[in-house]
């Protein structure tokens, strides 16, 4: 049996190019799982592979003894695929009601296949994947930026004493286009004798918050502005 196999070193090496390649579109996103992580992930799910079609080749003595060991060159790949539910998971962040991550954890579990396609020897195919994938990441990332979509945001107001700003609010937010009110908390310290307004709307064109800020100025009771961005409902 040979030690090293040649064939088995460039598929290694195509693997963690591809997984490379894949690492650095996610760093440029500022993701955790970046270059390192996917290389790892890429070339290790192509040594499984390599693991499973050689296995016979290892038990091929046993086999010729009628031995009950059975091989299935699947079964370590089909475990691979699996486990990376597991890595998976970990990308994936949830805070304030938003999801953050799927996309990564998408990404490894698809350089998990494009690994284990390389290692069987299905280069074209996993290397047309790579192809298409990073395609739609890059290109459709640079489309997303200029696509009109609905943004939900939070505005909280910090008011003197118990006079309500809702009216003039109101009516600001109606002279914009693209902008609609969805509800309003209101909350009263007694000791410090403020109100707090928090309300949510949401827009569907950039807009300008200096312009708003500007008209919010007018309003005398109002003391304290800010405003973030909101879970999707």
């Amino acid at each position: 049996m040979e030690w090293i196999h040649g064939e088995d070193i460039v598929r290694l090496v195509i693997a963690a190019l591809v997984g490379a390649l894949f690492g650095l579109e996610r760093e440029a996103h500022g993701q955790a799982a970046g270059l390192r992580t996917y290389v790892l992930v890429s070339t290790g799910a192509c040594l499984m592979m390599l693991l499973s079609l050689h296995i016979e080749a290892l038990f091929h003595s046993a086999n010729k003894m009628n031995s009950a060991v059975n091989i299935d060159p699947g079964r370590i790949a089909s475990y691979a695929i699996a486990g990376m539910g597991f890595l998976g998971a970990g990308a994936i962040i949830k805070g304030k009601g938003s999801v953050k991550g799927l996309t990564t954890a998408a990404g490894l579990w698809l350089v998990t296949g494009v690994g284990l396609s390389i290692g069987a020897n299905l280069i074209f195919p996993a290397l047309f994947t790579t192809f298409i994938s990073l395609a739609f990441l890059v290109g459709f990332g640079r489309l997303k930026i200029n696509m009109p979509r609905t943004e939900f945001i939070i505005l909280t107001l910090k008011c003197k004493g118990t006079v309500s700003p809702l009216d003039e609010v109101k009516g600001i937010f109606s002279s914009l286009e693209h902008m609609s009110l969805h509800f309003i908390n209101y909350a009263y310290d007694l000791r410090g004798d403020s109100s707090v307004f928090k309300i949510r709307f949401s827009h569907r064109q950039p807009i300008n918050f200096e312009q708003i800020l500007e008209k919010l100025r007018d309003i005398e009771c109002i003391e304290e502005v800010s405003w973030e961005e909101s879970d999707i409902p």
